[in-house]
């Protein structure tokens, strides 16, 4: 499973592997940066060209996305939006099923609670994931969050994969 918490200036991307009611484990994370020096394009084309190399090395089942959620800054809610479609693009393309979360989701499914904080779900994901020490930055926490959210919601397969499956399997449903 990878989760990806987008980011125009530092984007988190966290791999997880588990199954829904079990403890999980950390394959991997990783936070994307772009210069807020350069132009949109190029920022842009650099967070989808690693996205798009993540996903083919870790080869995850699918992908859960951080849900732009309504912030009063027009301008970063835009880059956020705009990191969030490159996240959802990099999965698709590849066929894989794309799920999102809103931030309450995901803290509510970590921590217990929507309000949770940062520090709280930072917390939260090294005692779940039994990590020695906190991932950095919180991008990556938040990333993490995001893949076990993902597992522990079932969103390991989709139900057009299911179904192909079954096809291929000889059933019609």
């Amino acid at each position: 499973m990878l989760g990806i918490d987008p980011g125009l200036t530092r984007c988190g991307v966290g791999v997880v592997e588990g199954l829904p009611g079990r403890p999980c484990t950390m394959v991997a994370y990783h936070v994307v940066q772009t210069d807020p020096g350069e132009e949109l394009p190029l920022r842009l084309l650099r967070l989808d060209q690693e996205l798009t190399r993540l996903v083919a090395e870790h080869e995850p089942a699918s992908v859960a996305v951080e849900r732009v959620f309504s912030q009063h800054n027009v301008r970063t809610v835009m880059g956020t939006a705009q990191a969030s479609a490159i996240a959802v693009l990099a999965g698709a393309r590849v066929g894989l099923p794309v799920q999102t979360y809103t931030p309450s989701e995901v803290k509510a499914a970590i921590t217990g609670s929507g309000q949770a904080d940062k520090a709280q779900m930072t917390s939260m994901v090294t005692r779940l994931l039994r990590l020695d020490a906190p991932p950095r930055p919180a991008d990556a926490a938040d990333a993490l969050a995001l893949a076990i959210c993902h597992i522990w919601r079932g969103g390991t397969r989709s139900k057009l994969a299911a179904a192909a499956d079954r096809v291929r399997q000889g059933g019609t449903r």
